[in-house]
């Protein structure tokens, strides 16, 4: 099996970024069906340039199989799922065995999708303070604070509110 190094392989948090990566790929040429599953028996199905997205929850280990399925098969991927939970670790780990992966929207700026709170709380991380100080300082409660945070490490990419405040600190604009 020749495979392209080319192939999407994307898994996104959610359907508008799912739906951008997929504007962007129909833009270069890639067709986009619904579901993972292919129908043509053909094994090699990379010239096609086929890419299949859908929801996968984390009880869903068909959908899993069959995404990676078609990946090894040579079709582009745009999973929507939550890369945390178990059915997201196992997509991400699999795929990655196939091609680059690519976890949310690609070649966005992270730092301008991020909301002032995000903005906030990641400074206040930067400067030394705890979560649930920084969460006190823009009147926020901690819960708001986690979610505010895990939406930033979502979108950087990354596993740790650690490596989020880096990365925000890295890409950020000088004030």
């Amino acid at each position: 099996m020749t495979r392209q190094l080319d192939v999407p392989l994307h898994v996104v948090p959610s359907a508008p970024d799912a739906d951008t990566i997929l504007r962007r790929l129909a833009r270069d040429g890639w067709t986009a069906r619904a579901g993972f599953a292919l129908p043509d028996p053909t094994w090699d199905v990379g010239g096609a340039r086929i890419v299949l997205y859908g929801r996968i929850a984390d009880e869903e280990t068909d959908a899993v199989r069959l995404a990676v399925l078609a990946a090894a098969r040579g079709a582009g991927v745009v999973a929507i799922c939550d890369a945390d939970s178990p059915a997201g670790r196992a997509l991400i780990d699999d795929l990655a065995r196939l091609g680059q992966v690519h976890r949310g929207v690609a070649d966005a700026d992270p730092v301008a999708s991020l909301i002032p709170e995000q903005r906030a709380l990641l400074d206040r991380l930067a400067a030394g303070d705890t979560i649930a100080a920084a969460a006190a300082a823009e009147f926020l409660s901690l819960r708001t604070a986690n979610r505010r945070i895990a939406e930033a490490r979502a979108l950087f990419g990354v596993r740790t509110t650690r490596e989020a405040v880096l990365a925000y600190l890295r890409q950020r604009q000088p004030d």
